[in-house]
Protein backbone atom coordinates (compact mmCIF):
# COMPACT_ATOMS: atom_id res chain seq x y z
CA UNK A 1 0.00 0.00 0.00
CA UNK A 2 1.17 3.44 -1.01
CA UNK A 3 2.38 5.77 2.09
CA UNK A 4 0.94 9.13 2.15
CA UNK A 5 1.71 12.79 3.50
CA UNK A 6 0.27 14.08 6.72
CA UNK A 7 -1.51 16.98 5.44
CA UNK A 8 0.11 20.57 5.36
CA UNK A 9 -1.39 23.28 7.31
CA UNK A 10 -2.04 27.00 6.24
CA UNK A 11 0.31 29.72 7.02
CA UNK A 12 -2.50 30.89 9.84
CA UNK A 13 -2.87 27.77 11.13
CA UNK A 14 0.96 26.94 11.55
CA UNK A 15 2.09 28.09 14.67
CA UNK A 16 6.15 28.84 14.78
CA UNK A 17 6.54 30.39 17.90
CA UNK A 18 5.33 27.18 19.49
CA UNK A 19 7.44 25.32 21.99
CA UNK A 20 10.33 23.01 19.68
CA UNK A 21 9.50 19.51 19.86
CA UNK A 22 11.37 17.34 22.26
CA UNK A 23 14.35 14.77 22.25
CA UNK A 24 13.06 11.71 23.55
CA UNK A 25 9.03 12.03 23.23
CA UNK A 26 7.00 9.20 21.69
CA UNK A 27 7.99 8.57 18.07
CA UNK A 28 5.16 9.39 15.65
CA UNK A 29 4.36 12.31 16.81
CA UNK A 30 4.70 15.45 14.78
CA UNK A 31 3.69 19.35 15.20
CA UNK A 32 1.89 21.24 12.93
CA UNK A 33 5.23 23.48 12.42
CA UNK A 34 6.88 20.00 10.95
CA UNK A 35 4.92 20.73 7.79
CA UNK A 36 5.20 23.99 6.47
CA UNK A 37 2.92 25.11 3.02
CA UNK A 38 5.25 24.36 0.35
CA UNK A 39 4.54 28.20 -1.33
CA UNK A 40 6.47 29.86 2.06
CA UNK A 41 9.88 27.51 0.77
CA UNK A 42 12.52 30.06 -0.90
CA UNK A 43 11.51 29.16 -4.69
CA UNK A 44 8.32 29.49 -4.42
CA UNK A 45 6.00 26.74 -5.01
CA UNK A 46 7.46 23.63 -7.39
CA UNK A 47 4.53 22.87 -9.82
CA UNK A 48 2.55 20.59 -8.45
CA UNK A 49 4.35 19.35 -5.68
CA UNK A 50 3.18 18.24 -2.64
CA UNK A 51 5.54 17.75 0.23
CA UNK A 52 4.56 16.81 4.00
CA UNK A 53 5.73 13.65 6.43
CA UNK A 54 6.26 10.57 5.06
CA UNK A 55 3.66 8.08 7.06
CA UNK A 56 3.82 5.06 4.49
CA UNK A 57 5.81 2.20 4.95
CA UNK A 58 9.41 0.99 4.15
CA UNK A 59 8.38 -0.80 0.65
CA UNK A 60 7.41 2.68 -0.84
CA UNK A 61 10.18 4.31 0.38
CA UNK A 62 13.03 1.99 0.07
CA UNK A 63 11.80 1.33 -3.50
CA UNK A 64 12.18 4.65 -4.18
CA UNK A 65 15.69 5.33 -2.42
CA UNK A 66 17.22 2.75 -4.08
CA UNK A 67 16.38 3.71 -7.47
CA UNK A 68 17.58 7.70 -7.20
CA UNK A 69 21.18 9.50 -7.70
CA UNK A 70 23.26 9.98 -4.85
CA UNK A 71 21.71 7.29 -2.35
CA UNK A 72 22.72 5.50 0.35
CA UNK A 73 22.15 3.05 2.95
CA UNK A 74 21.57 5.63 5.77
CA UNK A 75 18.37 7.00 3.68
CA UNK A 76 17.01 3.74 4.04
CA UNK A 77 13.64 3.71 5.97
CA UNK A 78 15.06 1.34 8.77
CA UNK A 79 16.90 4.11 10.27
CA UNK A 80 14.70 6.46 11.18
CA UNK A 81 13.62 3.81 13.22
CA UNK A 82 17.37 3.17 14.50
CA UNK A 83 17.81 6.40 15.75
CA UNK A 84 14.32 6.39 17.57
CA UNK A 85 14.88 3.70 19.31
CA UNK A 86 18.39 4.44 20.75
CA UNK A 87 17.97 7.94 20.96
CA UNK A 88 14.59 8.82 21.32
CA UNK A 89 15.02 11.43 18.64
CA UNK A 90 12.09 12.99 16.75
CA UNK A 91 12.81 12.08 13.17
CA UNK A 92 11.10 14.82 10.46
CA UNK A 93 11.32 12.40 7.33
CA UNK A 94 9.70 14.33 4.59
CA UNK A 95 8.54 13.08 0.98
CA UNK A 96 7.56 14.64 -1.65
CA UNK A 97 4.59 13.75 -4.81
CA UNK A 98 3.35 14.53 -7.76
CA UNK A 99 -0.06 15.48 -8.27
CA UNK A 100 -1.03 11.82 -9.43
CA UNK A 101 0.55 10.73 -5.86
CA UNK A 102 3.80 9.10 -7.34
CA UNK A 103 6.52 9.55 -4.70
CA UNK A 104 8.93 12.24 -6.26
CA UNK A 105 11.51 12.94 -3.48
CA UNK A 106 12.13 11.83 0.13
CA UNK A 107 14.66 13.77 2.72
CA UNK A 108 15.56 12.18 6.04
CA UNK A 109 15.81 14.72 8.65
CA UNK A 110 16.70 14.37 12.38
CA UNK A 111 16.15 16.86 15.18
CA UNK A 112 18.91 16.93 18.11
CA UNK A 113 18.53 19.81 20.90
CA UNK A 114 20.72 20.52 24.10
CA UNK A 115 21.70 23.16 26.28
CA UNK A 116 25.04 22.72 26.08
CA UNK A 117 25.31 21.94 22.46
CA UNK A 118 22.89 23.11 20.10
CA UNK A 119 20.05 22.44 17.94
CA UNK A 120 20.09 21.28 14.91
CA UNK A 121 18.14 19.80 12.02
CA UNK A 122 20.70 16.86 10.35
CA UNK A 123 20.45 14.35 7.47
CA UNK A 124 21.90 12.22 9.08
CA UNK A 125 23.67 12.61 12.51
CA UNK A 126 26.15 10.31 13.57
CA UNK A 127 26.79 9.08 10.08
CA UNK A 128 28.42 10.63 6.53
CA UNK A 129 25.16 10.51 4.40
CA UNK A 130 22.06 11.84 3.93
CA UNK A 131 19.89 14.75 1.87
CA UNK A 132 17.33 14.93 -0.57
CA UNK A 133 16.64 12.39 -3.16
CA UNK A 134 15.09 13.09 -6.26
CA UNK A 135 15.03 15.00 -9.39
CA UNK A 136 16.86 19.09 -9.26
CA UNK A 137 13.57 20.87 -8.56
CA UNK A 138 12.46 18.24 -5.92
CA UNK A 139 15.34 18.20 -4.07
CA UNK A 140 15.24 22.04 -3.97
CA UNK A 141 11.55 21.75 -2.80
CA UNK A 142 12.74 20.18 -0.18
CA UNK A 143 15.81 21.63 0.63
CA UNK A 144 13.46 24.64 0.92
CA UNK A 145 11.19 23.20 3.09
CA UNK A 146 13.81 22.00 5.39
CA UNK A 147 15.51 25.94 5.47
CA UNK A 148 11.88 26.88 6.99
CA UNK A 149 11.52 24.22 9.02
CA UNK A 150 14.98 25.21 10.89
CA UNK A 151 13.77 28.75 10.22
CA UNK A 152 10.37 28.21 11.99
CA UNK A 153 12.32 25.79 15.15
CA UNK A 154 14.95 28.34 15.84
CA UNK A 155 17.52 25.85 14.78
CA UNK A 156 21.12 26.46 15.01
CA UNK A 157 21.96 24.69 11.89
CA UNK A 158 20.66 22.92 9.33
CA UNK A 159 23.03 20.09 7.83
CA UNK A 160 22.31 18.17 4.91
CA UNK A 161 25.44 15.51 4.20
CA UNK A 162 25.03 14.77 0.55
CA UNK A 163 27.38 12.73 -1.08
CA UNK A 164 26.51 15.09 -4.17
CA UNK A 165 26.65 18.25 -4.82
CA UNK A 166 23.16 19.40 -4.74
CA UNK A 167 21.51 22.87 -7.04
CA UNK A 168 19.86 23.89 -3.41
CA UNK A 169 21.47 27.29 -3.30
CA UNK A 170 22.84 26.40 0.29
CA UNK A 171 26.74 27.02 1.36
CA UNK A 172 28.27 23.71 1.43
CA UNK A 173 31.15 22.84 4.09
CA UNK A 174 34.05 20.68 2.63
CA UNK A 175 35.65 19.91 6.01
CA UNK A 176 35.88 16.30 5.58
CA UNK A 177 36.68 13.48 3.05
CA UNK A 178 36.22 10.09 2.41
CA UNK A 179 38.19 7.63 0.74
CA UNK A 180 37.03 5.11 -2.03
CA UNK A 181 38.92 2.14 -3.71
CA UNK A 182 37.63 0.57 -6.72
CA UNK A 183 38.13 -3.21 -6.53
CA UNK A 184 38.60 -5.52 -8.80
CA UNK A 185 37.27 -9.07 -9.45
CA UNK A 186 39.54 -11.09 -7.42
CA UNK A 187 41.15 -9.87 -4.12
CA UNK A 188 44.86 -11.50 -5.66
CA UNK A 189 44.48 -8.84 -8.38
CA UNK A 190 44.22 -6.41 -5.32
CA UNK A 191 47.38 -7.72 -4.32
CA UNK A 192 49.72 -7.30 -6.86
CA UNK A 193 48.67 -3.53 -6.52
CA UNK A 194 49.69 -2.92 -2.85
CA UNK A 195 53.45 -1.22 -2.61
CA UNK A 196 55.63 -4.04 -0.82
CA UNK A 197 55.41 -2.30 2.64
CA UNK A 198 51.46 -2.28 2.80
CA UNK A 199 52.03 -5.97 1.97
CA UNK A 200 54.44 -6.34 4.49
CA UNK A 201 52.10 -4.64 7.15
CA UNK A 202 49.62 -6.83 6.30
CA UNK A 203 51.11 -9.82 6.88
CA UNK A 204 52.65 -9.35 10.21
CA UNK A 205 49.66 -9.49 12.42
CA UNK A 206 48.92 -12.95 10.89
CA UNK A 207 52.23 -13.97 11.49
CA UNK A 208 51.75 -13.00 15.36
CA UNK A 209 48.66 -15.27 15.09
CA UNK A 210 46.10 -12.37 14.82
CA UNK A 211 43.35 -13.75 12.93
CA UNK A 212 39.82 -12.08 12.14
CA UNK A 213 36.02 -13.52 12.71
CA UNK A 214 33.18 -11.64 11.35
CA UNK A 215 29.80 -12.24 12.02
CA UNK A 216 26.71 -10.53 14.08
CA UNK A 217 27.97 -12.26 17.41
CA UNK A 218 30.95 -10.09 17.35
CA UNK A 219 28.84 -7.13 18.16
CA UNK A 220 29.87 -7.04 22.24
CA UNK A 221 33.50 -7.97 21.17
CA UNK A 222 33.55 -4.85 18.74
CA UNK A 223 32.41 -2.79 21.13
CA UNK A 224 34.38 -3.47 23.82
CA UNK A 225 37.41 -2.18 21.29
CA UNK A 226 35.61 0.27 19.86
CA UNK A 227 34.67 2.00 23.42
CA UNK A 228 37.82 1.33 25.07
CA UNK A 229 39.53 3.23 21.76
CA UNK A 230 37.33 5.90 21.83
CA UNK A 231 37.67 6.52 25.54
CA UNK A 232 41.36 7.07 24.76
CA UNK A 233 41.12 9.23 22.08
CA UNK A 234 38.92 10.95 24.41
CA UNK A 235 36.23 11.00 22.98
CA UNK A 236 32.79 10.06 24.46
CA UNK A 237 31.03 6.49 22.73
CA UNK A 238 28.19 5.73 21.09
CA UNK A 239 25.63 2.93 23.00
CA UNK A 240 26.27 -0.60 22.51
CA UNK A 241 22.73 -0.68 22.04
CA UNK A 242 23.12 1.13 18.96
CA UNK A 243 25.25 -1.18 16.86
CA UNK A 244 22.76 -4.04 18.84
CA UNK A 245 19.46 -2.43 16.64
CA UNK A 246 21.86 -1.81 13.77
CA UNK A 247 22.51 -5.54 13.78
CA UNK A 248 18.86 -6.15 14.62
CA UNK A 249 16.99 -3.87 12.01
CA UNK A 250 19.87 -4.58 8.86
CA UNK A 251 21.25 -8.66 9.55
CA UNK A 252 21.93 -9.17 5.96
CA UNK A 253 23.25 -5.18 5.26
CA UNK A 254 25.60 -4.95 8.22
CA UNK A 255 29.33 -6.90 9.14
CA UNK A 256 31.09 -7.10 12.18
CA UNK A 257 34.54 -7.92 12.80
CA UNK A 258 36.80 -8.67 15.25
CA UNK A 259 40.53 -9.03 15.10
CA UNK A 260 41.71 -11.73 17.68
CA UNK A 261 45.23 -11.99 19.23
CA UNK A 262 44.21 -15.37 21.01
CA UNK A 263 40.96 -15.00 22.65
CA UNK A 264 41.13 -11.35 23.21
CA UNK A 265 39.61 -8.57 20.52
CA UNK A 266 42.32 -6.05 19.93
CA UNK A 267 41.40 -4.87 16.86
CA UNK A 268 37.32 -4.26 15.31
CA UNK A 269 35.28 -2.70 12.73
CA UNK A 270 32.10 -2.07 11.58
CA UNK A 271 30.11 -1.40 8.61
CA UNK A 272 27.36 -1.36 6.07
CA UNK A 273 26.54 -2.51 2.08
CA UNK A 274 24.62 -1.13 0.11
CA UNK A 275 24.27 -1.27 -3.54
CA UNK A 276 28.04 -2.47 -4.88
CA UNK A 277 29.41 -0.34 -2.13
CA UNK A 278 30.72 -1.13 1.58
CA UNK A 279 31.19 1.47 3.84
CA UNK A 280 33.90 0.77 6.96
CA UNK A 281 31.74 3.12 8.92
CA UNK A 282 33.30 2.54 12.89
CA UNK A 283 36.69 0.69 13.03
CA UNK A 284 39.25 1.44 15.97
CA UNK A 285 42.24 -0.82 17.68
CA UNK A 286 43.88 -1.25 20.93
CA UNK A 287 46.34 1.16 21.57
CA UNK A 288 48.78 -0.93 23.49
CA UNK A 289 49.04 -3.47 20.38
CA UNK A 290 49.96 -1.24 17.95
CA UNK A 291 53.12 -2.76 16.64
CA UNK A 292 51.18 -5.55 15.58
CA UNK A 293 49.12 -3.58 13.57
CA UNK A 294 46.15 -6.09 13.67
CA UNK A 295 44.08 -3.02 11.94
CA UNK A 296 45.82 -3.45 8.95
CA UNK A 297 44.80 -7.67 8.36
CA UNK A 298 41.17 -6.29 9.87
CA UNK A 299 40.82 -4.19 6.65
CA UNK A 300 42.24 -7.02 4.34
CA UNK A 301 39.91 -9.24 5.45
CA UNK A 302 36.97 -6.73 5.29
CA UNK A 303 38.23 -6.14 1.77
CA UNK A 304 38.49 -9.49 0.97
CA UNK A 305 34.90 -9.83 1.78
CA UNK A 306 33.77 -7.33 0.11
CA UNK A 307 35.27 -8.62 -2.99
CA UNK A 308 33.93 -12.03 -2.87
CA UNK A 309 30.54 -10.77 -2.30
CA UNK A 310 30.57 -8.87 -5.74
CA UNK A 311 31.44 -5.50 -3.91
CA UNK A 312 33.23 -2.67 -6.61
CA UNK A 313 33.53 0.04 -4.16
CA UNK A 314 35.16 -0.06 -1.02
CA UNK A 315 34.77 3.24 1.05
CA UNK A 316 37.04 3.28 3.70
CA UNK A 317 34.54 6.59 5.77
CA UNK A 318 34.84 9.97 6.48
CA UNK A 319 38.21 11.78 8.03
CA UNK A 320 39.81 15.31 8.16
CA UNK A 321 42.15 15.83 5.12
CA UNK A 322 45.58 15.67 6.01
CA UNK A 323 45.01 14.15 9.22
CA UNK A 324 46.58 10.50 10.53
CA UNK A 325 43.39 8.53 9.54
CA UNK A 326 43.32 9.94 6.18
CA UNK A 327 47.18 8.79 5.60
CA UNK A 328 46.06 5.85 6.96
CA UNK A 329 43.63 5.73 4.61
CA UNK A 330 45.36 6.44 1.57
CA UNK A 331 47.86 3.93 1.83
CA UNK A 332 45.28 1.39 0.20
CA UNK A 333 45.44 2.97 -2.58
CA UNK A 334 41.80 4.92 -2.58
CA UNK A 335 40.87 8.20 -4.67
CA UNK A 336 40.09 11.39 -2.48
CA UNK A 337 35.67 12.08 -2.47
CA UNK A 338 34.57 15.61 -0.70
CA UNK A 339 32.00 15.42 1.12
CA UNK A 340 29.39 18.23 0.32
CA UNK A 341 27.61 19.21 3.16
CA UNK A 342 25.01 21.80 2.57
CA UNK A 343 23.99 23.72 5.29
CA UNK A 344 21.91 26.85 6.43
CA UNK A 345 22.28 28.83 9.90
CA UNK A 346 19.67 31.18 11.81
CA UNK A 347 22.37 31.93 14.17
CA UNK A 348 25.45 32.15 11.87
CA UNK A 349 27.24 29.03 13.34
CA UNK A 350 28.95 27.27 10.90
CA UNK A 351 29.05 23.83 11.84
CA UNK A 352 28.42 21.28 14.31
CA UNK A 353 29.74 20.87 17.34
CA UNK A 354 33.89 19.88 17.47
CA UNK A 355 36.55 19.07 20.58
CA UNK A 356 38.20 21.53 18.76
CA UNK A 357 36.68 24.67 19.42
CA UNK A 358 36.34 26.43 22.67
CA UNK A 359 36.07 25.08 25.84
CA UNK A 360 35.24 21.53 24.20
CA UNK A 361 38.99 21.83 23.88
CA UNK A 362 38.91 20.67 27.78
CA UNK A 363 37.00 17.90 27.14
CA UNK A 364 39.23 15.21 25.74
CA UNK A 365 41.75 15.70 28.20
CA UNK A 366 39.35 14.93 31.02
CA UNK A 367 37.84 12.04 29.12
CA UNK A 368 41.12 10.25 29.03
CA UNK A 369 41.29 9.83 32.61
CA UNK A 370 38.14 8.59 33.39
CA UNK A 371 37.88 4.72 34.07
CA UNK A 372 36.80 3.01 31.42
CA UNK A 373 33.53 1.60 32.72
CA UNK A 374 32.45 5.31 33.68
CA UNK A 375 33.25 6.76 30.47
CA UNK A 376 31.28 3.95 28.80
CA UNK A 377 28.12 4.78 31.09
CA UNK A 378 28.22 8.91 30.83
CA UNK A 379 29.36 8.69 27.03
CA UNK A 380 25.96 7.56 25.44
CA UNK A 381 23.89 10.72 27.44
CA UNK A 382 26.41 13.02 25.61
CA UNK A 383 27.21 11.54 22.32
CA UNK A 384 23.23 11.55 21.79
CA UNK A 385 23.43 14.99 21.07
CA UNK A 386 26.48 15.40 19.19
CA UNK A 387 25.59 14.67 15.27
Amino acid sequence: MAGHLIESKSAAQRNTSAEPFLDGEPPGRHEAGDVLPVQATRSGNPAGLQIGIYDGDSREWDSFVRGAHGWTHFHLLGWRRVIERVFGHRCVYLAARERDGRLGGVLPLVRLKSALFGHYLVSMPFVNYGGPLGESRVVRGLADHAVGLAQGRRADLLELRSRVELDVGLPVSRRKITVLLELPDSPEALWRCFRSKLRSQIRRPEKEGVHIRFGLDQVEPFFAVFSHHMRDLGTPTQPLRLFQTIAEEFPEDVWFGCAYLRDLPVAAGCGLRWGQEFEMSWASSLRKYNRLAPNMLLYWRFIQRAISTGVRIFNFGRCTPGGGTHRFKSQWGGADQPLPWHQHSTTGRASTPSPDEGLYRLGPAIWRRLPLRMANALGPHIVRSIP
